[in-house]
């Protein structure tokens, strides 16, 4: 019995070597932001494993395409920076699994206000703590993450910022917290 159990392995082993041959290890991706078509950006992001289970993401996003929700006819740009640790990682694999990741934002894009339609200038920097899970499997990478952090500058009278939105909940505004979330899908290579 014994016997059996150390021809498996082997043979586990020796399919597992063929597969991780015809699978290259893919360090890099390429992802738009799913949800941010729904609320009037567009925002494509490039990821790349830098060590061993931490990534680096830097996205630009345009503001102004897409379902514009407020009616407030926005236009103007976003950028993001972001350090991820991915815990739980492996190098075969190194952008799938549940990581941390800290975040910078900064948005600056005109809109028309809702009183006087008035066009203003939102300026808006955020350090962001999100959590999320990244699914990357063959060519095809999914980026599931929610989180919150601080915001300083200022402000759309809409409270959302084009990545962040500041926090307008329990009958309460606050300028300096905000919050993000959101689906990313893409490409790996």
């Amino acid at each position: 019995m014994i016997k059996f159990y150390y021809i498996l392995l082997i043979i586990s082993i020796s399919i597992a070597n063929t597969f991780a041959k015809d699978f290259p290890v893919r360090r890099q991706a390429v992802k738009t932001t799913i949800l941010s078509w729904y609320t009037g950006s567009c925002k494509v992001s490039y990821e790349r494993a830098v060590f061993s289970n931490q990534t680096m993401e830097i996205t630009a996003g345009y503001i102004g395409v897409g379902h514009d929700n407020f009616k407030n006819h926005p236009k103007g740009f976003t950028a993001r920076y972001a350090h991820k640790v991915i815990l739980y990682g492996n190098d075969i694999q190194p952008l799938n699994g549940f990581y941390l990741r800290p975040e910078l934002i900064f948005t600056n894009f005109h809109y028309d206000t809702k009183m006087d339609r008035e066009r203003m200038l939102s300026k808006m920097g955020s350090t962001v703590f999100t959590v999320g899970y990244q699914y990357a499997i063959h060519r095809f990478v999914a980026d599931f993450f929610f989180g919150g952090g601080y915001a300083f500058g200022y402000e759309a009278d809409t409270f959302y910022q084009h990545g962040f939105a500041l926090w307008n909940y329990l009958g309460r505004f606050n300028k300096n917290i905000d919050m993000t979330f959101g689906i990313k899908v893409g490409v790996s290579f």
